[in-house]
C-alpha cells in the first residue's frame, strides 16, 4: 500500500538527498518527489510512521495525506 506524505518545507534537491539518505538507512521502499514536496511510502502501517519520525528528526514538518 502506498501512503503519500507531504513535506511543504522540503525546499531543494539538498533536502532531497538528506531524505533519501535517512528513509534508506531505515530501510523503507519510497519516492521522493521535489515538485511535489512529497514522499511516497510503499509499506505498512509501520513504515508510515518510520518515515514520519525519520523526516521529523530531520527538521521537516511531514503531513500525511488521505
Amino acid at each position: 500500500m502506498a501512503t503519500k506524505i507531504s513535506v511543504p518545507d522540503m525546499m531543494c534537491e539538498n533536502c532531497v538527498k538528506r531524505i533519501t539518505n535517512a528513509l534508506t538507512a531505515a530501510e523503507l521502499t519510497f519516492q521522493v518527489s521535489l515538485s511535489e514536496k512529497s514522499v511516497t511510502i510503499d509499506g505498512c502501517e509501520n513504515c508510515v510512521k518510520t518515515a514520519v519520525s525519520e523526516l521529523e528528526d530531520l527538521g521537516f514538518s511531514p503531513e500525511i495525506q488521505k
